[in-house]
């Protein structure tokens, strides 16, 4: 065992520790996520009974060991994948914990570990489906022997890949190494399996891959990096194409699947590329990345088209009323920072963007505790779509969406900014304040902006001492007149709008480069910058192949999709007709909370009026479409 150990990335993301929202559009939506979504999630998992799992496991470990050798318990919930949604809470806790000190909720997870930990094997097994029932399997999920199903359905070692990220973030949230300690223990025996491809089997639903490499990061031990490896070589060929097993992972060149095991993959596959400086993994994911966001991606940047599966469809299978589980959005958004973090490419921001205003963000409610696990682009206001909900549901029997949404919108200021040598990336626009280290200057940053309604940015940026260095700022694929990076989506009126740059109020010619309009000059404190990104209402129509979005037409606005929706059930938004060349105005609502821009259409009849795609289904379940009929 001597793998190869590359540096990491070549952009090093700037800590979402180093960024804090101040004001507007995400501010509003962290505090809600801290104030509503986390206790709201940390009282789900006591209350279904996830986290009474590890006490059932612990008893019967405690009483084994006393001698009742057949004790043994009956699980408390449903799905042996449970225990995953606990260590999504205790992660996403972490972050909030790592912005805003909580000392009662810095000692509720002290409590929660110790229950985990207790229901830990001597070896550092950690399962409790088998630990609490471990004569016979207590699902039909599960084997009788370790990790035999795992390929399959059995999620043992998926819930480890959540366990790893949960208790990195905790060690450096708290400074413990409580949950950590439990981490190693469990990757000591994964290294014991499967260490040196002793035991060959592909994880069925991926995560450990991403989860070992920040066991790498944290501790140095390269064992970890190399079973991140050795879960990646062990798929394929020949088998499952819904779980990414049909081919080497260095082989496949086309999403699909289902989505979430997909995307996780694909970022575990660039954290391995990156580590290791394997160029085979670099061109597998920027091939399939090229199959989903140019010919498999919703314009909401949602993925996973098919309910069967949860699956990727075919090339241009996009039905509108597509599954776009949240899950998905969140793992390609994860797979889209990465992509950026290795090339410095503004296109896979500029999906992340797409993806984290419309597809990731609808999952959750105004009031943070109801939520999406599909988020389709057209519904009929009745159906029960939502895992046996019309509308939005308080929480799933199948809850991986909650609490993974929960834990990153906790951390999301981690992709506002990025540093490579000599510059510095600025690819998220929200009210902030953040600190970066540039050519080894502390830089502080501060934003101030009313984005994503509006498209004025000022930059103050403020060395510590003088600093000769680039700023790169993004300027969106949607303002230079492209909704996608691909033919996949175009605008009617593909006119880049006529975006500006102000440097200490004087406007700047500056180059676009990769996306980036790059000023390099000797920074010193008080220097501002102002971007201006105009914001017209832009008609999108989708590619030729796309049979959904035939004769029809969406509109948008900056980063923002639009929808229509009909809480009074008057309409049927999805059949409503748009005149050709349809005159529409953007203006504050005063029906929906913090000056939220909509647009009013023209039609032959009332004008229509659309509102943001994320905000929807907050007035009660709703018919809803994105897509509506263009006039002949």
């Amino acid at each position: 065992m001597n793998p190869t150990v590359a540096s990491d990335y070549a952009v090093r993301p700037v800590p979402f520790t180093a960024v804090r929202v101040t004001g507007g559009f995400w501010q509003k939506r962290q505090e809600i996520n801290r104030a509503v979504t986390l206790p709201f999630a940390l009282q789900q998992c006591e209350e279904t009974n996830r986290l009474r799992n590890f006490d059932l496991a612990a008893e019967t470990l405690r009483r084994r060991a006393a001698g009742e050798a057949t004790f043994q318990n009956t699980p408390a919930t449903i799905y042996p994948f449970d225990d995953s949604d606990v260590y999504k809470v205790i992660e996403g806790a972490a972050y909030v914990l790592s912005v805003a000190p909580d000392a009662a909720l810095d000692r509720r997870l002290d409590a929660w570990i110790a229950r985990i930990a207790a229901a830990q094997e001597p070896d550092g097994y950690l399962y409790t489906f088998r630990t609490m029932h471990p004569d016979t399997p207590a699902h039909e999920w599960i084997d009788p022997q370790r990790w035999l199903k795992d390929p399959d359905l059995s999620h043992e070692i998926y819930n480890l890949g959540h366990l790893y990220e949960a208790g990195v973030a905790h060690h450096q949230a708290a400074g413990k190494r409580t949950l950590l300690d439990v981490c190693l223990k469990s990757a000591e025996l994964l290294w014991r399996d499967f260490g040196d491809r002793r035991l060959r089997i592909a994880p069925g639903h991926q995560v450990i891959e991403m989860g070992l490499a920040k066991l790498y990061r944290v501790t140095g031990d390269v064992r970890w990096l190399e079973l991140a490896r050795i879960f990646l070589e062990a798929r394929g060929p020949g088998g499952k194409e819904y779980s990414q097993q049909h081919k080497l992972a260095v082989e496949q060149d086309e999403a699909v699947g289902h989505a979430v095991r997909a995307n996780y993959m694909y970022a575990g596959m660039a954290d391995v590329a990156a580590l290791t400086g394997d160029a085979r993994y670099t061109a597998a994911i920027t091939k399939i990345w090229d199959s989903a966001a140019g010919r498999k991606m919703y314009l909401t940047g949602g993925v996973g088209a098919l309910r069967h599966g949860e699956a990727y469809g075919a090339d241009y299978e996009l039905p509108n009323d597509g599954y776009n589980e949240t899950c998905a959005a969140i793992a390609f958004m994860m797979w889209n920072h990465r992509m950026f973090l290795f090339t410095g490419d503004a296109r896979y921001m500029d999906v992340l963007e797409r993806a984290c205003f419309n597809g990731f963000l609808s999952g959750v409610s105004f009031t943070g505790d109801r939520f999406f696990y599909p988020n389709p682009l057209v519904y009929d206001g009745v159906a029960e779509n939502n895992h046996g909900f019309a509308g939005r549901a308080p929480w799933f029997g199948c809850a991986c969406c909650p609490p993974n949404l929960m834990r990153t919108l906790a951390a999301l200021t981690g992709c506002f900014y990025a540093v490579r040598g000599e510059a510095l990336y600025v690819n998220f626009y929200a009210q902030s304040e953040g600190e970066a280290t540039v050519v080894g200057t502390a830089v502080k940053l501060i934003q101030t902006t009313d984005y994503p309604w509006q498209g004025r940015v000022c930059l103050g940026v403020a060395p510590a001492a003088p600093a000769t260095f680039a700023v790169r700022l993004r300027i969106p694929g949607w303002a230079q007149g492209r909704p996608v990076p691909s033919d996949l989506y175009t605008y009617d009126d593909a006119t880049p709008t006529p975006w500006t740059v102000r440097m200490n109020g004087a406007v700047v010619n500056t180059t676009v480069e990769r996306g980036y309009a790059v000023i390099t000059r000797e920074w010193r404190e008080g220097d501002v910058v102002e971007l201006d990104l105009p914001m017209p209402v832009r008609a999108v129509r989708g590619h030729r192949k796309i049979a959904a979005t035939q004769g029809r037409v969406a509109f948008e606005r900056g980063p923002m999709l639009y929808c229509v929706e009909d809480p009074e059930r008057k309409i049927v938004p999805a059949d409503l007709t748009v005149p050709a060349g349809a005159q529409v105005e953007a203006k504050a609502s005063p029906d929906f909370p913090d000056g939220m821009t909509v647009l009013s259409i023209e039609s032959g009849a009332a004008p229509i009026t659309a509102i943001p795609y994320f905000a929807w289904s907050n007035r009660g379940p709703a018919a809803m479409a994105v897509w509506l009929k263009r006039a002949p």
